[in-house]
């Protein structure tokens, strides 16, 4: 797998890409609470800029992903990104902080348009038995930067102050397109594809999605399980001081706990990936998910919680895994863009409504009925792979309804 050049120079670049973005998100969050002494609308204003583009321009930057080469794409986001962050850190020595929250914005923007081009490289260059190792390295290095990306922000903030910290995010941008100037040259049949209207490439993309079982199955699945992380994602901080009668900081501490056993189910994936189906990973990943969720609202044991926050954490990355992988596996390449520009925003819609309801219903009924009823969404999308449990790996690939 590491032998694959595609492989080696995307997984170089995302390690850059992480750890900028870490270092630029953390820098930004600790600036603006004390420039704005924790003034809650600017705080969470902070995770508005980060997630709506997904919503935005997910499908947008899905559909030029597959109407551009890929390589060009992600090298030109790096160093638009790069450009606007340095041009950020310009306003902002002049004294418009604001402006960080521009950059933020414009740079999950970019990422609409590499991420998504990145998947289709892996889709045209990966041997299909390679694509669920693949997905369990990136898996594990998404965790092993939930681990040290914060600490790693936290002290340049803390020892270089916000300047600093932008300029390691540009710099990092920079590098990471640098790299992947190491890559092939794009396929020329890509040109044919810039023929027709985006909205019609977007239209005939959700009716690919609609006409493939596979696809149709997983975004059932991804709505359900959208809304439940959505409903318990608020409430971990009561969970501390309610369930546990600790200190609200010591949720770092199952932060941290959770993120080390992600990295470590990552690990194991890796070595029995050829062996395991996509879709009995994803489903089993949901099962435990279910259990734990319930049992973390119930338990009111620090050592009990925190060993289910380890469970939790080491088991996530089947899910992770088992979709990317599924969805790797039952898209063709023409179509990996808009599939993923699909997907993506069906998940955190559903987020988003869960995050919304879950303060009222926490107040209406109790934690642990919230945590009850994520556990039970957990379980239905796993009930609903179960069409897909049933079915040969040939016959997925083949499933059309």
């Amino acid at each position: 797998m590491f032998k694959n050049q595609y492989v080696r120079t995307i997984i170089l670049s995302s390690m850059l890409l992480q750890l900028g973005i870490w270092v630029r998100n953390f820098a930004i969050l600790l600036y603006v609470t004390e420039l704005t002494n924790n003034d809650p609308f600017y705080v969470s204003l902070i995770s508005v800029v980060e997630f709506a583009p997904i919503f935005l321009f997910a499908i947008i930057g899905g559909t030029m992903a597959d109407r551009w080469r890929p390589k060009r794409t992600m090298i030109l986001s790096d160093f638009l990104s790069a450009i606007s962050m340095f041009a950020v850190l310009v306003a902002v020595m002049q004294g418009s902080w604001h402006s960080l929250l521009a950059a933020t914005f414009i740079s999950a923007i970019l990422s609409q348009f590499s991420q998504p081009s990145a998947m289709k490289l892996f889709k045209q260059h990966v041997p299909e038995e390679q694509l669920q190792g693949v997905m369990a390295v990136f898996q594990s290095l998404s965790a092993f930067f939930m681990v040290i990306g914060p600490i790693a922000g936290a002290y340049v903030y803390g020892q270089f102050g916000i300047e600093i910290s932008l300029a390691v995010m540009g710099v990092m941008f920079i590098a990471s397109g640098l790299v992947l100037t190491r890559l092939p040259a794009d396929a020329q049949e890509n040109k044919e594809q810039l023929q027709g209207s985006i909205g019609a490439e977007m239209k005939a993309g959700m009716n690919y999605v609609k006409s493939n079982a596979v696809l149709r199955n997983l975004g059932a699945t991804f709505a359900f399980a959208g809304i439940a992380a959505g409903l318990i994602q608020p409430l971990e901080v009561f969970v501390i001081i309610e369930n546990l009668g600790r200190e609200k900081e010591f949720l770092q501490w199952m932060l941290m706990a959770n993120g080390a056993a992600m990295l470590l189910g990552g690990a194991v994936i890796m070595g029995v990936a050829r062996k395991l189906q996509p879709q009995l990973l994803l489903a089993a990943g949901l099962l435990v998910s279910a259990v734990c969720t319930v049992l973390v609202g119930w338990s009111h044991s620090t050592p009990l919680t925190l060993a289910l926050q380890i469970v939790s954490g080491f088991i996530y990355p089947c899910i992770h895994v088992g979709i990317n992988t599924l969805i790797l596996r039952n898209t063709e390449a023409a179509y990996m863009g808009r599939v993923g520009g699909i997907m993506g925003p069906l998940f955190m819609g559903m987020m988003v409504v869960g995050m919304t309801v879950t303060g009222y219903l926490k107040g209406a009924f109790s934690l642990f009925a919230v945590y009850a009823a994520s556990g039970c969404l957990f379980l239905i999308g796993m009930l609903l792979l179960v069409p897909l449990l049933k079915k040969a790996p040939a016959a997925q690939e083949a499933s059309r309804a």
